[in-house]
């Protein structure tokens, strides 16, 4: 529904109720959306909210009469256009001229008939009297209309090219827009408009143009602003409405703006950058991430279809893929070294010495790291229970149809949460298409009002199915799942304990409960113990601070609301964490709040899991680890544990292969493996000291896992021997191709299959 299809509204002031009564009557039967107020203060508080078309008002009222309400009503930029007739019982030329002269628009003296002031009114809104300089601007928002708008972007555009200097043009929508127009009516369109006009006009710098096109959309112009700085100055508008409150009637809620925007370049007239920022916008709006979207040219190019033989290829390709980048990986590390070690000549040889101390000192210092956080995770360290429990919320993230099998228990898991405060349940989900199993959701919906199904049409992730529930979290506090969590009853209780005394995110333990199925899922179910039992604790613990893993995360609502997921990235769940710990922010990992999920199956799940997870470190580490080290709210240590997290697991998996290359040119120079040394003391210090740290790590996971995998002593040794065998191996080649592959500018996700 466009603004010009709604109803006139009309704001009455008028302090004698039968009077009152008499007028929004009239009004009412005469077509006008009407509303009344009993004096101009209370009129004011209720422009904050919404711009009438209209404003009737009587002269005397007894806390503010109407002079000085219109005095008020003109100050404003938002407010100075509305039209005003004043109701009076003077009819004293004088007063009619003093009214007249603070910009009244009519009188009429009391008694009058309600036809004439229904004429007078229609009137007025047929030939509103609109200031001369605001005579192109929108009488409900004070915003420039869609052609003004244009109009103001064509001239910058001839000003930038002969100045030669940039400029932007950015268009926010408001994906929540739809929802709201359903849950309050046509007047929405109308008070979003007066009060994210009046945010806009308070934040922006004076110098931008605003105004809003026939569609809802918020239009901006930013003149003679380099692009970063654009950038930057849309990024503060966006984060400044989204900690803004607005009112739908008795409502106070929050909304994510998606913004796009396109920057003034030769061949691109001004209607053309318009068209790009309301490209970029609609690309934004897919992530509802906060991030302002740069347009580009790959959001209007349509991608050619491809004939049979290009497919064929194309699906060969893929086929053939990852195997050549496994084998890429071993050239790399192996063949590689060996290469310039013979080509270096004697040279080579000082050269392999200094990597294999490298690589000696990398191994030592990793097996240390491993032992420490091990001891480190021994103590148990439970929270003070929270003096109250406010309302919280839990977002479930699912994708439809491959988690439909698993969401009815995960459903009734979170319905047996026993939390002593209101518990809101919301499965933010997105199918390509309509699915029965969506008639079961509103099946348990109406059983149970905790549980609110919300499909985010148009999502691709699970990252933009959570930023789009957010708009309708009501909790202090809101807990993260993946479709396949069941939480332990208790766990919204503990974690508001850590909540309620300082932390701002709470990691739980992520319990596999299908390692019954498989070897893979055994080997997982180990893995995760060995996470979340040792590593995550005794980690957060060296470190000084914690992560999120993606699920059975706990984050106080407003921080989230801040902070967001990007689907941009592959791991969302650690790029949030990750600028969180960077602006200060304390994670807490917490391994006895548990929850329990389903694992991968088969390797090939497996691997194409491991292989996102490994990627998506790799952005992060890209993305986050300077602006880290330039952070003013983390230490020395924090800064130490950013550089163990994000720099040395990136290289290690390479560092750890070099070895091999070393030991075959020292075997070529000395014409034979039986002609090495191979009882160097160092080396076999090393040797035992690396041997003996895996026994060590299984032994401290057992200790510290839960009771029930506990029970499986056959599991932790199946895991040890797989481990050294072929598991430790595994997941450094899995990391090092994630390397080649965002090198390569791979970004396929494969949706792990649910069992």
């Amino acid at each position: 529904m466009s603004p010009s299809e709604y109803t006139h509204s009309i704001l009455v002031l008028e302090d004698e109720p039968d009077l009152a009564d008499f007028i929004a009557s009239h009004l009412r039967v005469a077509g006008f959306d009407v509303t009344v107020v009993p004096d101009g203060a209370e009129a004011l508080a209720v422009l904050e909210e919404e711009l009438p078309d209209l404003i009737v008002s009587d002269v005397v009222m007894p806390t503010m009469n109407g002079l000085e309400f219109l005095q008020e009503l003109r100050k404003s930029k938002r407010t100075n256009a509305i039209p005003l007739i004043f109701l009076t019982t003077e009819s004293r030329v004088e007063d009619v001229i003093g009214g007249l002269s603070l910009g009244a628009d009519d009188y009429m003296v009391k008694p009058f008939k309600p036809s004439e002031l229904v004429a007078r009114i229609r009137s007025k809104l047929a030939r509103p009297p609109v200031p001369l300089e605001d005579a192109r601007r929108d009488v409900r928002s004070g915003l420039l209309s869609d052609s003004a708008f244009l109009s103001e972007v064509e001239k910058e555009h001839a000003r930038a090219r002969r100045g030669n200097y940039s400029g932007i043009v950015a268009c926010m929508i408001i994906p929540d827009l739809p929802r709201l127009r359903t849950y309050f009516g046509p007047r929405t369109d109308r008070s979003l408009a007066a009060q994210l006009g009046g945010v806009l006009m308070d934040t922006a710098d004076p110098l931008v143009s605003i105004g809003r096109n026939a569609k809802g959309d918020f239009l901006l112009l930013q003149p003679g602003l380099p692009i970063g700085e654009a950038a930057k100055e849309l990024n503060r508008l966006a984060d400044a409405i989204a900690a803004t409150k607005f009112s739908f009637g008795e409502e106070k809620l929050r909304i994510s703006p998606s913004i796009g925007f396109a920057r003034f370049e030769n061949g691109r007239d001004g209607a053309e950058v318009y068209r790009a920022a309301e490209m970029a916008a609609a690309e934004s709006a897919a992530h509802l991430d906060l991030r302002p979207t740069r347009f580009s040219e790959e959001m209007r190019t349509a991608r050619p279809s491809k004939g049979f033989g290009a497919r064929v290829l194309s699906a060969l390709w893929a086929a053939a893929r990852l195997p050549g980048q496994m084998a890429s990986t071993f050239v790399i590390a192996w063949l590689l070294p060996f290469a310039i070690y013979l080509a270096l000549g004697d040279f080579g040889g000082e050269l392999a010495g200094f990597v294999y101390w490298l690589i000696v000192g990398a191994i030592a210092v990793t097996a240390a790291f491993i032992w420490i956080e091990g001891v480190l995770a021994l103590r148990r360290v439970d929270p003070e229970p929270a003096p109250h429990y406010p309302p919280a919320s839990a977002i479930i993230a699912a994708y439809l149809p491959n988690e439909a099998a698993t969401l009815e228990s995960t459903i009734e898991a979170f319905l047996r949460v026993d939390y002593p405060s209101e518990l809101q349940i919301i499965l933010a989900y997105n199918t390509p298409h309509d699915m029965p199993f969506e008639a079961v959701l509103e099946d348990i919906a109406r059983r149970d009002p905790r549980f609110v199904p919300l499909r985010v049409r148009e999502s691709t992730s699970k990252a933009q199915n959570v930023n789009a529930a957010l708009a309708v979290v009501r909790g202090e506090f809101t807990g993260v799942f993946d479709a396949d969590h069941q939480p332990d009853p208790n766990s919204f209780r503990r974690a508001w304990d850590w909540l309620a005394h300082g932390a701002d995110v709470v990691q739980g333990h992520c319990f596999i409960r299908n390692g019954e199925t498989s070897w893979v899922a055994k080997l997982v179910a180990i893995e995760f113990e060995q996470i979340y039992a040792v590593s995550h604790p005794g980690r957060s613990r060296l470190h000084g601070f914690g992560l999120f893993g993606g699920s059975n995360g706990y984050w106080r609502t407003e921080l989230l609301r801040q902070t967001r997921f990007r689907g941009s990235m592959l791991t969302e769940d650690i790029d949030s964490s990750l600028r969180v710990v960077e602006n200060g922010g304390r994670i807490v990992s917490d391994p006895y709040l548990v929850s329990r999920e389903l694992s991968p199956t088969t390797l090939e799940g497996l691997t194409n899991q491991r292989l996102r997870w490994a990627q998506g470190w790799f952005q992060v580490s890209k993305k986050r680890f300077w602006p880290m080290m330039r952070s003013p709210h983390l230490s020395l240590r924090n800064k130490l544990g950013v550089f163990h997290l994000l720099v040395w697991r990136e290289i290690f998996p390479w560092l750890s292969m070099q070895i091999v290359p070393i030991v075959a040119f020292w075997a070529f120079q000395a014409g034979g493996l039986s002609k090495i040394d191979w009882f160097v003391p160092i080396l076999f210090v090393l040797t035992i000291g690396t041997v003996a740290t895996g026994p060590g790590q299984i032994l401290f996971t057992w200790h510290l896992a839960d009771t029930q995998h506990k029970k499986r002593s056959a599991w932790f040794i199946s895991y040890l021997w797989r481990s050294f065998f072929f598991y430790a191996e595994y997941k450094n080649l899995i990391a090092r191709v994630a390397q080649l592959k965002e090198f390569a500018g791979e970004k396929a996700w494969k949706v792990t299959p649910r069992v």
